[in-house]
């Protein structure tokens, strides 16, 4: 196979991949904008964020686990969810991890599985961080052939046409890279704040529970360690 027929091959996958490409920048660029309208409703659910809140919210919360009322401590700290992910692992760990045998390390587990999910939710915005600058660049480079093509042809109308669309997708993705960028930037911090209050809930359930329990049943204090009387003459020898 000849250098121009291999030449001739790359030349008519671009081709082919231009359509797709200007495709996904268009679909792209609505992802991000959907995300964006979710982003703007998380930072509205978050700007209640208080520690006193949680705080008291837990204060209400172990009284009602101590009297068995499971529904009303759901209730409680359902106003300190800040989010559906972080309400349903909150609602696990009080009616099905607490005070139950091997809550402790079902509630580990559910502590995990929420960082797990953090991360999903957070992947396709970082995604949209690479691939926007990419769209972009083949977006710039493909129509860039044809464009020379029709310079050396003479042909302005088909050269200003191919110009334009290499200049508007490269526009669109780095538009797509900065605002993917913001989003993930801040959702980081604001997912870590929520896992932090999570830890926070789980840690004073699991101080509740240890403290409920008999007397007998904690651990006791380890015994003195016994040793041999000194000589008291052992000295004057």
């Amino acid at each position: 196979m000849s250098g121009q027929r291999i030449e001739e091959i790359l030349f008519l996958v671009a081709e082919a991949l231009r359509l797709p490409v200007l495709v996904a920048a268009l679909l792209a660029l609505g992802l991000v904008m959907i995300e964006g309208g979710a982003f703007a409703v998380e930072l509205t659910r978050r700007r209640r964020r208080d520690f006193s809140r949680l705080e008291r919210a837990l204060d209400d919360a172990r009284a009602a686990l101590d009297r068995e009322d499971r529904p009303f401590a759901v209730g409680v700290l359902r106003h300190v969810a800040w989010s559906r992910a972080m309400h349903t692992t909150i609602v696990a760990l009080v009616t099905q991890d607490y005070g139950r045998p091997g809550g402790v390390e079902r509630m580990a587990k559910r502590l995990a599985d929420f960082d797990y999910a953090s991360l999903r939710r957070l992947e396709r915005t970082r995604l949209l961080v690479r691939a926007g600058p990419a769209l972009g660049l083949m977006g710039t480079l493909i129509p860039l052939s044809p464009a020379l093509a029709a310079l050396a042809a003479g042909d302005v109308q088909r050269l200003s046409g191919n110009l334009r669309v290499a200049f508007s997708v490269t526009v669109v993705g780095i538009l797509l890279g900065a605002l993917a960028f913001g989003i993930s930037l801040v959702r980081d911090r604001l997912y870590g704040q929520d896992l932090s209050d999570l830890e926070y809930v789980v840690a004073r359930l699991q101080g509740a529970e240890h403290d409920d329990r008999p007397t007998s049943a904690r651990a006791a204090p380890a015994p003195a360690e016994h040793r041999e009387p000194l000589d008291p003459t052992i000295g004057s020898r």
